[in-house]
């Protein structure tokens, strides 16, 4: 099978459940892909590297072994503790362009549509680490309408609707990929306003990102919001959401006062944010926050 080249072929015993062996690691493709002239560890078996017990930052061909493990088991025990410490190794500045250059991120992307719903959440997770890095965005964005649709289609509150929530945020961080939200703002609002305390903080901080881009301003104003989204401005709302519904709304204030923007007034539908935001009732419940009890919000209302 070719192991005359490179470094051949490196078996790999992974003893799990009832001991059964598992994967061999071919090493020849990276080494075709040119040393990098980084200094290597001595070689780790995939065990080693997915128990748990080795937390030390992987190098590059320790990432490359990981990486042709998922590509090669169908055992969702493996595939998980793989994915987990690939997560962790994405969180280093480093490892996020080298598992990149290794043609990982459509390896970790494409478990997002698995069947087992923890093995999506780990690769949501190992997604949400690449996704720091701005080169890697470029890549990881052809899976953002496959994680809304599994946001906003999946179990209200589950791991893998905030794992989802969690990479949205970060894509949406600069304004690259920001549109291609535009068709699920309206579903963002829903989850808002049905989700636990944990999802409300979520969707909040994706919605801010959106909201200081004037170019999404329409969008977020057409929504169409339930009126009990007005509740969110009330004395007794948490404050991490209190803070961040006035925040919401000031953003929207500011890219409304850009010069030029939204010159020719749009027309809004009645049930839409613009007639929540900027109706009676909203304004009542903004000047009873005047003497809120916390300096924070007095300061932001």
């Amino acid at each position: 099978m070719g192991g005359a080249r490179g470094a051949g072929w490196v078996a790999a015993g992974l003893l799990l459940g009832t001991g059964a062996c598992y994967c061999i690691y071919r090493l020849t493709r990276g080494r075709r892909r040119g040393d990098r002239g980084l200094v290597l560890r001595p070689s780790q078996s995939a065990e080693d590297l997915t128990d748990g017990s080795y937390d030390d930052v992987l190098n590059a061909e320790q990432l490359q072994k990981l990486l042709y493990l998922l590509e090669s088991t169908e055992d969702s025990i493996i595939i998980e503790k793989a994915l987990i410490t690939l997560g962790n190794n994405a969180a280093f500045s480093v490892n996020q362009a080298i598992i990149r250059e290794l043609g990982g991120i459509p390896i970790v992307g494409n478990k997002i549509n698995h069947s087992n719903q923890s093995i999506k959440e780990k690769a949501l997770n190992a997604l949400n680490n690449l996704s720091v890095n701005v080169e890697n965005q470029i890549k990881i964005k052809i899976y953002i309408n496959q994680v809304c649709e599994d946001v906003f289609s999946g179990p209200l509150n589950s791991a893998v609707q905030l794992a989802g929530l969690r990479l949205l945020t970060n894509m949406t961080v600069t304004n690259d990929h920001q549109h291609m939200l535009h068709s699920y703002i309206t579903d963002l609002f829903q989850v808002l306003l049905t989700g636990n305390g944990n999802t409300k903080v979520q969707v909040l901080k994706l919605l801010l990102n959106l909201s200081e881009n004037p170019a999404m301003t329409e969008g977020l104003l057409r929504a169409q919001v339930d009126a009990s989204f007005l509740s969110l401005y009330d004395r007794h709302v948490a404050k991490e959401i209190l803070l961040r519904v006035l925040t919401l709304f000031q953003n929207i204030n500011n890219c409304l006062k850009i010069e030029g923007h939204l010159a020719v007034q749009p027309t809004f539908t009645e049930g839409s944010l613009f007639f929540l935001l900027y109706g009676e009732e909203c304004a009542q419940k903004i000047r009873a926050l005047v003497d809120h009890d916390d300096a924070e919000v007095k300061e932001k209302v």
